[in-house]
Parts: C-alpha cells; structure tokens; sequence
C-alpha cells in the first residue's frame, strides 16, 4: 500500500476546486496529482493555479496515469455513472459528489462495479463532517433525547439554477440538486429508512422557465415517514436571494437537538438607526468549508487504512430513490409507498 494517494479530480468547476485545494495542502496522505475538465480552460488554469502536474480535457486520459490511484468526481450528475464505472475498470478509487446518479439502477451500477474491481466508493455527503451534524448525531445516539420522533431538515439556496437544471429528466430537480443532503441527513439522523413519500412543489421565483420547461419547480416541501415510525419533513427552495439557509430540528421522546441557523457570526448590532441586525451566511462554501476538508481527509484514511467508507454507495443509492419518489409524488399528487415498484428504474431494494 502507497504511503501517499495521487488524487485526479474530474470536474474544474467551483465545488471540484474546493476539493483539490484541500488535497493540496490540507490532507495528510495524499497529493493532487492531474485534473480534467472538457474545457481545455479551466483544465488548465485548474492545473497551474494549484501547480498540478498533468491536465487533462479529456478524464480517460487521466485515469491512463499510472501516478493517480483516486478520483473526485464533479461533474453534471447524469456523467456520474459512466465515469465512475471506468475510474473502477480502471482500479482507482472514487469519490463521487452527490447527487450519486440519475436513477436507482445506475447507482447498483455504480456499487457493483466498485466490489468488482476492489475500490473504495465514497459519496459526498459532507454535512455528515461538519462538526455541528456530528455533535447531534453523539447526542441522538447517546439517547440523551429519548427516541427520534421527528426530522426536519431544510435547505434554501440563494442562486437560480443554471439552465440544464430546469430540466427534470435531466436533473432530477432541487430534491436532488438542493436537497440530496436534507434526505442523507434525515436517514443519517433518523437511523432508518424511508417507507412512504408524499411532496408538493411550485415554481415561484424561476416563471422564465415555465414555458419551456412546465415541470421545473424551485420550491418543495416533502413528508417522509421512515420504517421505524419517524416523521420526517423537506423543505427546500432555489433562488431565495436573501442568503443560504441550512436547519435541522431532530425532536424525541424526551427532547430536541437544533442544528444550524441563518446567523454568520453570535455577533449582532444594534443602533437607533438600523435596529438589531447581524450578519447572514451567504454561501454553502462558507458554512461547510471545514466539513469538506475533514470529508477530504476521511476519504484518504479509508484508502490507507482499508476501511469501508463513512458515507457508502448504499448511502448514495437510498438519496436518489428518495428523490425518484418525491419527484414522481410531486407529478401524481399521490404518497409514494417506496416498498412499490419504481417503473423507471425496476425494482427498489437492497443489493
């Protein structure tokens, strides 16, 4: 076993770079080692802003490099599956942002190749690092609450989306896009897994989109009830403008553990002039910069110390059949019993 991991990221956009900067300088155990990204641009620049040896516009060619034994994998969700299967062909580790993949017959996929061929698969679920999540999760499981009754979980996000987003089919939507993370903590928090859906959504803010793509909503709330009695409830938006909103409320028996709020800082002002006022979080890489690291590091521990992973394929898998079924409630108006057949990606159940 290789004392340091060659890291490749596929995917020079915004999320990919928080990831390659941190392997970089921030995690022990590995070094960035190539990138690609189909635009030769942003390979490039990828490449000589963190000093990186080789870039690539085409991933293929990365996975050829006999100096990288693990791949980041950010690119638009649909490419997932087919580049997680040849990074395994390919023998390399993966760690693949969410949302996994577009179906739940993709996701199987994506498992399976991974035993095949003995490589690690982590999926990007970084609010399982952040220590905030953590300190909650010690304390649901220390039975300091009693038992977990009700989740709520929300996520509001301040930017529209970008055009291929508005179409569904494509996408998935804001259940994937947005809220991916809002499902993986429900389960995660919860400790089960969900039995029945229902969710309802509407366009309020993106009405440009309507005319050509009728189904696009950028705002959804959705109820869960999970297999040991759980309620659960969603609530997510795009395009809210005033800041980005991520809360969890986990109410038991006995108490309730809160998590997250919209203040930046404790620190709050008031004046004559401007009354009480306090500064608001305004990005999703503000609030969970350290939680990506501490992901990072977790990743290359698992490859050194042969360990499964913290956040599993199976992990990924379940968040998109939720979102599959919360997609399919919104267009039928009816409860999704997750025990059913999904007709778009055959039968839902455990490998």
């Amino acid at each position: 076993m290789k004392d340091i991991i060659g890291i490749g990221l596929i995917g020079a956009g915004r999320a990919g770079m928080i990831h390659a900067e941190n392997f970089v300088s921030r995690v022990p155990g590995a070094r960035m080692a190539g990138v690609a990204d189909n635009s030769e641009e942003a390979a490039k620049k990828a490449a000589d802003r963190l000093h990186i040896p080789y870039w690539y516009t085409d991933y293929r060619k990365l996975l050829q490099n006999p100096e990288i034994d693990a791949v980041i994998v950010v690119t638009p969700t649909k490419y997932h599956k087919e580049i997680v299967l040849e990074a395994a062909a390919a023998e390399k580790h993966i760690l693949c942002e969410k949302p996994m993949a577009m179906n739940s017959e993709e996701c199987k996929e994506m498992i399976q190749a991974a035993e095949e061929h003995q490589v690690k698969l982590q999926i990007g679920f970084m609010r399982r690092f952040d220590k905030s999540f953590r300190k909650a999760k010690e304390i649901i499981d220390s039975g300091e609450i009693g038992q977990v009754v009700m989740v709520k979980s929300l996520t509001h996000g301040p930017s529209t989306p970008r055009e291929w987003m508005y179409d569904i089919e494509k996408s998935n939507g804001p259940l994937a896009e947005v809220n991916s993370h809002d499902i993986d903590t429900m389960r995660w928090l919860a400790d089960s897994e969900a039995v029945s859906i229902h969710a309802m959504a509407g366009n309020f803010r993106c009405r440009e989109a309507a005319e050509n793509y009728p189904d696009f909503y950028d705002t959804v709330l959705m109820n869960v009830r999970m297999a040991n009695g759980a309620i659960c409830n969603i609530d997510g938006a795009q395009g809210v403008r005033y800041g980005y909103d991520a809360r969890v409320d986990v109410l038991g028996t006995k108490g309730l553990v809160q998590i997250g709020g919209l203040k930046e800082t404790t620190t709050v002002s008031c004046t004559k002039e401007h009354g009480m006022s306090s500064g608001i979080i305004a990005s999703w890489t503000d609030l969970f910069s350290e939680a990506y690291v501490q992901e990072d590091i977790s990743f290359v521990r698992c490859i050194l110390e042969d360990t499964e992973p913290e956040v599993t394929g199976y992990d990924g898998w379940k968040a998109v059949e939720i979102v599959k079924a919360g997609n399919r409630s919104i267009k039928t108006g009816g409860i999704i019993n997750l025990n059913e057949k999904e007709k778009p990606d055959g039968e839902e159940k455990k490998c």
